[in-house]
């Protein structure tokens, strides 16, 4: 991995090459106005033939391989890979990357999608999930920082709530 992740050079990427996604995780807390402090970008993804190719054509060029795996353990990134398993904690030249075609806790994609709101990064829009949507995936990993972002999370709404 690279000393830091360029979580905007991974996102430019899935963007540029339309990837169907949806940011989950630590940088969607963040974008959503949390203090969160992540070293991984965390996506969902859609699994059809079109959104793979896609997804495998923007992560190419940074060189993804297995995150904690052996150097020598065989992985080729290829939308066949891909449609074989469903998620993928990568490693890349530019940070690490989860990509989840499953997320525990998550509604299915599509619905996942249909509650994202869609953020302006400047030169691109990135779908992230909902408060409601990271709560839910916070809850279902259960682990003790998830329950603190759950308390970030819901004052979050709160606060949104009274305008």
């Amino acid at each position: 991995m690279a000393g830091k992740i360029e979580f905007r050079e991974l996102l430019e990427a899935l963007t540029r090459h339309r990837v169907r996604m949806v940011v989950i995780g630590g940088v969607a807390m963040v974008l959503h106005g949390s203090s969160h402090l992540t070293r991984d970008l965390d996506i969902a993804y859609g699994r059809n033939d079109e959104n793979l190719k896609a997804l495998v054509e923007a992560l190419a060029p940074y060189s993804p391989r297995l995150r904690g795996a052996p150097e020598d353990l065989p992985f080729r990134w290829d939308a066949r890979t891909l449609k074989a398993g469903l998620n993928f904690t990568l490693a890349t030249s530019v940070g690490d990357v989860d990509v989840l075609g499953d997320a525990p806790g998550a509604p299915p994609f599509e619905e996942m999608l249909a509650h994202a709101l869609d953020v302006d990064l400047g030169a691109m829009k990135v779908p992230i999930a909902s408060l409601d949507d990271l709560i839910r995936m916070k809850r279902a990993a259960g682990r003790p920082k998830d329950r603190l972002h759950i308390m970030e999370l819901e004052a979050l709404k709160r606060l949104l709530a009274e305008g």
